[in-house]
């Protein structure tokens, strides 16, 4: 088993000054911790594997392909791989679990 807390993960993600801490790596999949903060522009390109969202803190919106949804704790999206997707109109700090299958590259 492994086992984090998000306040820890928090602590080393902004330690690297990175707004992306991979913490898990198997062979399926990756877990990261992404973190915008309010106003900031999401600089994401699309990737290669599909992903899940997991919204812990914050709200935005989020658009994927041409649909758009207000994000805020406790929503969870699906991101196909290969769709253009992007948080816009950050209004509070954004703390987001993102799960990559297969592990992100």
């Amino acid at each position: 088993m492994k086992a984090f807390r998000l306040d820890e993960l928090e602590a080393e993600r902004a330690a690297n000054d990175g707004a992306y801490l991979q913490f898990l790596r198997e062979r399926n999949m990756s877990v990261g911790l992404y973190a915008l903060n309010a106003g900031d522009r999401d600089p994401q390109q699309p990737h290669r594997q599909d992903e899940v969202y997991v919204v812990v803190s914050g709200r935005a919106s989020l658009t994927v392909g041409t649909e758009t949804s207000d994000v805020a704790r406790g929503s969870v999206v699906y991101v196909p791989a290969g769709t253009t997707h992007r948080f816009h109109h950050i209004s509070e700090d954004l703390r987001v679990l993102v799960v990559f299958s297969p592990p992100e590259s």
